[in-house]
């Protein structure tokens, strides 16, 4: 009989965690969750998925104005965002509803309270201590508020997705995903944004053609962006809030939105005092098969800061139960992993970014920049850039990014591509579906002629 009244206790129970907790219970582990708030996590419960619902309904706001170009005579529409809250609302109710069954009949306990570790093989959750062989945290991450004055007034993304009316003028603080796809969203729903952030350009770590064009199709849509500028301090001011910028610049609004970065959700978690090493900016250090630097705890997810992606949480936790209890080393890939910008519109990319492949060598660029069908009769100016980066010595494509509607469904397939070591030629190779924009990726066949091989 074991010693220890669990195999596993995972703490935190979202997306990465609830994955590794029912497949190790899979291979007859005993195995527990705890979680201090809602089953799901970040990406269910206050990211990705309500997230994605209210960009849905602000797609409407472009699909009722572009309807009169196809011969739709559209009455004007109205918007209740009180009944999106509340249908959104209901949605993550029965997801929480499905995450919790799932655990059941994986026949993994729910602990529900805060866990903190209290030593190498222990946990306590509301009092009482419980022991496992393994520990696994999966804490995720939270939002980062910096030191301004009048920071309390301001909100997060938790709060964004819950606010009790949609603000007409909203002040977003940040340049990253999260920033310019609640921009995107807002801007759309009606209200009035403006977008500050310290460089000179959104999206920073992205390719820098991907940042160029998104921003372009931001300020196109009348989203003020305020680039090279720090906010001094929030203060109310009638109803509402003055943000003040340089000097005595000000921007008056009806919300403030700060979306500066997230941190690893560690604090109070018990991890020092057990021995675990934490990075200066709160993640957990963790090695190729996610043991920590205490050998029976192990951590995955955002909570590690590698790739902070909900599928890149899912198969590390798949990962991390082939090596622990399937007797399988498996470390995680971590090679042409996809992502999106739900922002408007989207951004799909795979791969190097132009700056990181030309440090790895010569590269050959196709670019293609164009007006999508669509919108020859809706009259929206609006444009697509696709982009693909090709090793020159051996033709392989290594990096392909898009802006422009149905940018990650469609680079989702190309992620295929080039995991499986794609050249141009096959690209070139390719029959393209005619008439999409994706066939772009297969007809380009023009380099950049500032980066021809014979310059």
């Amino acid at each position: 009989m074991s010693q220890f009244d669990y195999d596993l206790i995972t703490i935190g129970a979202g997306s990465g965690g609830v994955r590794a907790s029912r497949m190790a219970a899979r291979t007859g582990a005993r195995v527990a969750v705890v979680e201090e708030s809602r089953v799901g996590g970040t990406c269910v419960m206050r990211g990705c998925v309500p997230k994605k619902l209210l960009v849905y309904a602000s797609h409407f706001a472009h699909d009722f104005g572009d309807a009169r170009g196809f011969g739709w005579n559209v009455a004007e529409p109205t918007f209740d965002w009180g009944e999106l809250i509340a249908n959104k609302n209901a949605e993550l109710n029965r997801l929480e509803g499905i995450y919790g069954r799932i655990l059941r009949e994986n026949n993994v306990d729910q602990l529900d309270g805060r866990g903190v570790v209290t030593g190498p093989n222990s946990v306590e959750v509301n009092g009482k201590t419980y022991t496992a062989e393994r520990i696994l945290i999966a804490t995720g991450g939270w939002p980062h508020l910096p030191d301004v004055p009048g920071i309390e007034h301001a909100i997060t993304s938790n709060e964004a997705l819950d606010l009790p009316e949609l603000p007409k003028r909203i002040v977003i603080v940040g340049g990253g995903y999260i920033a310019v796809e609640f921009a995107g969203l807002f801007n759309a729903l009606g209200a009035d944004v403006t977008i500050i952030i310290r460089a000179g350009n959104i999206l920073r770590g992205f390719d820098e053609d991907i940042r160029e064009a998104l921003a372009t199709e931001m300020e196109k849509q009348g989203i003020t962006i305020h680039r090279e500028c720090v906010v001094r301090s929030i203060e109310p001011e009638g109803e509402g809030y003055s943000v003040r910028l340089h000097g005595t610049e000000t921007i008056d609004c009806d919300a403030v939105f700060y979306a500066t970065g997230r941190t690893p959700n560690t604090k109070g978690l018990g991890l020092e005092e057990a021995g675990v090493e934490l990075t200066d900016k709160g993640a957990v250090v963790v090695d190729e098969f996610f043991q920590t630097s205490t050998p029976s705890i192990f951590a995955l997810g955002d909570v590690i800061s590698r790739i902070e992606l909900t599928p890149v949480a899912i198969n590390e936790g798949m990962a991390f139960v082939a090596t622990q209890f399937e007797n399988r080393p498996t470390p995680m890939d971590y090679d042409n992993v996809p992502a999106a910008v739900f922002s408007q519109p989207p951004v799909g990319t795979v791969g190097l970014m132009e700056a990181e492949a030309r440090e790895q060598g010569d590269v050959d660029i196709y670019m293609s920049r164009f007006r999508p069908m669509k919108h020859t009769l809706s009259g929206r100016e609006s444009h697509a850039m696709m982009k693909l980066i090709v090793d020159r010595a051996s033709q392989r494509v290594v990096g392909c990014h898009m802006v422009g509607d149905d940018a990650p469904e469609i680079v989702q397939g190309f992620a295929v591509a080039l995991k499986c070591g794609a050249t141009k030629a096959q690209f070139d190779a390719t029959v393209g579906i005619h008439p999409t924009a994706a066939e772009e990726f297969v007809t380009m066949r023009e380099k950049l002629p500032d980066h021809d091989e014979d310059q």
